[in-house]
């Protein structure tokens, strides 16, 4: 086609609209994320008489001492169990390897909040396990003998370890398998143990996926609301929640919300830290990866039975527990019509907010394609993720309660109607702090998907008269659908899962399984959510499955990676 042609012409300013089309597109996803935290920062400058008063005496000492206390803990256990997990799978061959690579990513499938619930019932001074150690013992009452309570600062460490360590294997068990096998070879050509190679050589380079998967871990940790709650643990997180629901004091909330994303960011700038000289370099025609060592079959057992610990107590155990409650639950009083009911609000919400998530998540992705300069927008757009969903929800709260008073006031002086609350009634909100949380999710997938087409792919079309929306529509959304279909399920799952945003956010007499799962959790009737429970981790699986069948090391492309790119865009 001609350059100087009508067409030709048509083509490269229909190419100029849409590249300013893109631009705008990629700011006003932006601005969308960046909303409830402008809101967040306006309120918090309001000011709470005697808010700082009470705080200083009687909640920040003991907040900011137990959220130390708790990351610190959390910390440790996942890199000690995720660390530790993936060079075994990585550095030994025994029978029942490959189960295990893909058994280890089960934990993703419990909420923390659920295996804080199950084990509360599970570990209960008169429950099935500490019934089975007296009877062992000799003992007949828990008067007589008791394990120490669940409902602790060892015990919230523990259960949330031992679901949260996945995040620790899943890059470090990557970044195992990349690394040069002939520095190995050399390093037990020196005569040093494989367990020195360990310590001296395979560790040290994989410190950068170590500290990412920590960090993580350590948000999720900040993250939570109802493991923290339930097991006594008096978290920032948990002195935001009541400070905004028992004090009704929202500025103060803000305040305090404010402090846990300072949090966040150091937590951010100390991994940045923590590796900011790691890097190697390696020639990869002349390299292979790290062989696993064949061990004698006793040994093998051994080890199998060493790599089923983690994933018995971070999803078995609570599985099964949950299975049996909810047959029993069943049985006692078959389905209840609330539950159906919470089962369609849970699905409604989580379709919506997933299909705008996806939706804005394609916009900017493909918007950073088309004007790589609109990078930072993306970057701008993935920040949700690095906050805590109270954080998001409060932000949230702020600037569509305002908005819901100006549409009101709007009304009444107009045609003198009240409109009431439109967004936060309506559900509007908890879908806007579920897009803002898990857009990360979105648009990281299907950045990654639109990564691997070629530009050639591009400029091919352009030369066969494509215009930009013919080449998206007949070019890159057929590449990317697996990536988008990937994203999200996601999104989807992680959207049943949140509860922080769906807890504080919901209209008024609406119920989705997180929530009455963690309300029941409060009054202690357990076996009332048991199958809301069980539900929950049932979807929570899918995505597991997912991973397990591309494979552990691909698996880091499309969960944990896309993460560890959010990461990497807070740093900016």
């Amino acid at each position: 086609m001609p350059a100087s042609s009508p067409a030709a012409g048509l083509l490269r300013r229909s190419g100029r609209r849409w590249l300013a089309c893109a631009g705008i597109v990629a700011l006003v996803v932006a601005l969308v994320v960046a909303l409830p935290f402008a809101g967040l920062a306006l309120e918090a400058l309001k000011g709470s008489p005697g808010l700082w008063a009470h705080l200083v005496s009687s909640i920040l000492p003991v907040a900011l001492v137990d959220t130390v206390i708790l990351l610190a803990g959390v910390g440790l256990v996942t890199a000690t169990l995720g660390t530790a997990a993936a060079w075994l799978v990585t550095a030994y061959a025994f029978p029942g390897r490959r189960v295990l690579e893909g058994a280890l990513l089960l934990p993703l499938a419990v909420p923390t909040y659920i295996i804080a619930y199950a084990y509360l019932d599970i570990l209960h001074p008169i429950g099935p396990v500490q019934g089975a150690v007296r009877w062992m013992l000799g003992y007949e009452s828990p008067r007589q003998f008791r394990l120490p309570d669940i409902r602790s600062m060892a015990g919230c460490i523990l259960l949330l370890g031992f679901v949260l360590y996945p995040y620790v294997y899943i890059p470090t068990r990557a970044m195992f398998l990349t690394q040069p096998g002939n520095l190995i070879d050399a390093a037990r050509t020196l005569g040093i143990s494989r367990r020195a190679v360990f310590w001296r050589v395979a560790l040290p380079m994989a410190r950068p996926a170590v500290a990412v998967g920590i960090a993580l871990a350590l948000m999720e940790t900040l993250n939570d609301v109802g493991a923290a709650e339930f097991l006594g643990v008096r978290t920032m997180t948990v002195s935001i929640y009541t400070t905004w629901i028992t004090r009704t004091d929202l500025p103060g909330a803000a305040q305090i919300a404010l402090m846990l994303l300072l949090i966040v960011v150091g937590l951010v700038a100390l991994e940045r830290w923590a590796r900011r000289r790691q890097g190697y370099a390696v020639d990869t025609r002349r390299n292979h990866g790290m062989t696993p060592v064949s061990v004698a079959p006793s040994k093998g057992v051994l080890l199998l039975a060493a790599g089923l610990v983690p994933v018995l107590l971070g999803f078995v155990a609570p599985a099964i527990y949950l299975a049996i409650e909810a047959w029993k639950r069943y049985q006692f009083a078959s389905l209840s019509a609330r539950l159906l009911h919470e089962a369609v609000n849970t699905i409604v919400i989580a379709t919506l907010a997933t299909a705008v998530t996806i939706t804005l998540g394609l916009l900017i992705a493909y918007a950073a394609r088309l004007r790589p300069d609109t990078g930072w927008l993306l970057r701008v757009s993935t920040l949700g993720y690095a906050a805590p969903g109270t954080v998001v929800a409060i932000g949230v709260l702020i600037v569509l309660g305002s908005a819901d008073q100006l549409i009101d006031r709007a009304a009444l002086q107009w045609v003198g109607i009240s409109t009431g609350l439109v967004f936060l009634g309506s559900g509007a909100a908890v879908v806007y702090a579920l897009t803002v949380r898990f857009l990360a999710i979105s648009a990281g997938g299907i950045e990654a998907g639109l990564s691997r087409i070629p530009l050639s792919l591009d400029h091919a079309a352009r030369t066969l008269g494509q215009s930009p929306s013919g080449t998206f529509r007949h070019v890159h959304l057929p590449l990317s659908k697996t990536a988008i279909a990937a994203a999200a399920l996601l999104v989807f799952v992680d959207c049943v899962k949140e509860l922080p945003a769906t807890l504080l956010l919901r209209p008024l007499n609406v119920e989705t399984f997180a929530t009455h799962l963690y309300g029941e959790a409060a009054r202690g009737t357990y076996e009332e959510a048991s199958i809301a429970a069980l539900a929950i981790v049932a979807i929570s699986v899918l995505p597991v499955v997912f991973l397990s069948r591309v494979g552990v090391a691909g698996s880091a492309s499309s969960t944990s990676a896309r993460k560890n790119e959010t990461i990497e865009d807070t740093r900016t």
